[in-house]
């Protein structure tokens, strides 16, 4: 003889022991909804923000949204520069070749975005992944 459906519902190896898999829901209920959680963004200063062994914190130039010749630039034009310069903020313990304020030219490839919800960009870097120091 087979074995009754709800038996082999309850014999499911994806049901916790002890569960009928029947939901006990009213018929016609609105679906229940499930917490989710929202974090909200925090603003920190970039000064007070210490990076780790070599890496270094930058604060990237702004890129212009007008060409020389008064042509607006699109967002997707500017956006996905090969290298990008920027300022120094702060250095991790194991960086020795530059400090803090020195202008840097660096590959976006190596730099990680960051978000300190201030009106300017922030990344990180090793100090080996920077290509060089501007006078």
């Amino acid at each position: 003889m087979a074995p009754s459906l709800l038996a082999a519902v309850s014999a499911s190896p994806f049901l916790l022991p002890g569960s009928s898999g029947i939901s006990r829901r009213p018929l016609g209920a609105a679906p229940t909804r499930r917490a989710g959680l929202r974090v909200a963004a925090l603003k920190y200063d970039p000064a007070k923000v210490a990076p780790q062994n070599d890496r270094v914190l930058v604060r990237l130039q702004q890129i212009p949204e007008k060409s020389a010749g008064g042509v607006l630039l699109p967002k997707s034009a500017v956006k996905f520069e090969r290298y990008l310069m920027g300022e120094i903020l702060s250095v991790g313990a194991d960086v020795s070749e530059v400090e803090a304020g020195k202008k840097v030219l660096f590959s976006d490839i190596n730099a990680y975005e960051v978000d300190l919800d201030t009106d300017e960009k922030h990344c990180f870097c090793r100090e080996s992944d920077l290509l060089a120091v501007v006078e």
